[in-house]
């Protein structure tokens, strides 16, 4: 399950999952649907449905193994409690907000693991670069502004129009 899958990060998710053969539910806007299944997506839940734990489970036929999140704020403790026993859930980002409440409940009894990533181990750049090269990996790139209209970018992300990276150039 990618939280936020229509940015960057998440459609790069979405597309490395593919590779390793998991079925892949994103949470998104509606309007971005046919292209997160174009890009790997299996299902696309609305990010602001009434009842994002139920709709995750509903979609995945159960509990989920994994979670990747890029939107913390409210949406974080849906996600967890979506998971089943032994699941994993990943952070690399906070666009909803950083500040969240948590059950431990749910991270005790449930033995959850839950890691940030931000980190990445030597050579996972270098792997990436030949994902890409090979044509396995597509980043997105949705608009690119130059330095002098950082401004209207922040506004354009602001928005959640677009789908994949906005870039800054000097």
């Amino acid at each position: 399950m990618i939280a936020g899958a229509s940015g960057g990060v998440g459609s790069a998710a979405i597309q490395l999952c593919r590779l390793r053969g998991a079925r892949v539910i994103a949470v998104a806007s509606p309007s971005k649907t046919d292209l997160l299944k174009q890009l790997g997506a299996d299902d696309v839940i609305d990010r602001n449905v009434d009842n994002l734990e139920q709709s995750i489970r509903d979609a995945a036929a159960g509990a989920i193994d994994v979670a990747l999140d890029v939107v913390g704020g409210s949406s974080f403790m849906p996600l967890v409690n979506a998971l089943r026993q032994g699941g994993r859930y990943s952070s690399s980002g906070s666009i909803a907000g950083p500040l969240v409440e948590f059950d431990l409940r749910q991270l005790v009894y449930k033995d959850l693991q839950l890691t940030g990533a931000t980190i990445v181990a030597p050579g996972t750049m270098q792997r990436l670069v030949s994902l890409i090269e090979q044509d396995l990996l597509k980043p997105l790139l949705a608009q690119t502004f130059p330095l002098h209209e950082l401004g209207k970018a922040q506004e354009t992300f602001l928005q959640k129009k677009h789908v994949g990276n906005i870039v800054v150039e000097l």
